[in-house]
């Protein structure tokens, strides 16, 4: 019997939206799983890009400048690695050499108009019926709710950056 997949979103203004799909990431190659990593909007260096050295089963790439824009009108710059990103995370779902892709930041990049909606619904609407894909990202639209299989809404309730005004930590936060 074929495995069906499903599409799974992460959002909200809480943490651990990367951190689940890392989990999910981690498990699948566990299990034997090939999975496809795509970072929107990362350029820096983060704990997880050692991942594919420890876990042969998965391939990450980075889709951002070494800058994370939050506000204000993106560059040209972030808008054509995020449209590259885009076409590359597209590639790796159709391609057939993996089980799980991963689009992490995707929703973010809408709503800071690095890509469009009606990109990332074509994305969705793409997925073949045996891939998992997991969208990730704050401010997931109505629309990309729609469409998913599963939602999770990360809600922030108490964080130390509010209290103790921390920058990220290596290995927690980055």
């Amino acid at each position: 019997m074929e495995r069906k997949g499903r599409l799974q979103v992460y959002t909200g203004n809480g943490k651990g939206k990367t951190t689940a799909s890392l989990g999910l990431a981690v498990r699948a190659a566990c299990s034997g799983m090939r999975v496809y990593i795509g970072q929107f909007m990362k350029g820096r260096d983060y704990s997880e890009l050692c991942l594919p050295e420890r876990f042969p089963e998965i391939t990450m790439k980075q889709f951002g400048s070494s800058e994370f824009i939050f506000s204000g009108k993106p560059s040209l710059l972030d808008i054509q690695l995020a449209e590259a990103g885009l076409a590359e995370v597209a590639r790796a779902m159709l391609s057939g050499n993996y089980d799980m892709v991963i689009a992490d930041e995707i929703c973010v990049s809408v709503h800071l108009g690095l890509l469009q909606e009606t990109q990332i619904l074509e994305l969705a609407a793409a997925r073949p019926a045996s891939i998992e894909v997991v969208f990730t990202g704050r401010y997931a639209t109505d629309s990309i709710i729609e469409v998913a299989d599963l939602v999770t809404e990360m809600v922030p309730v108490k964080h130390y950056y509010d209290t103790e005004k921390l920058s990220a930590r290596l290995g927690i936060e980055k």
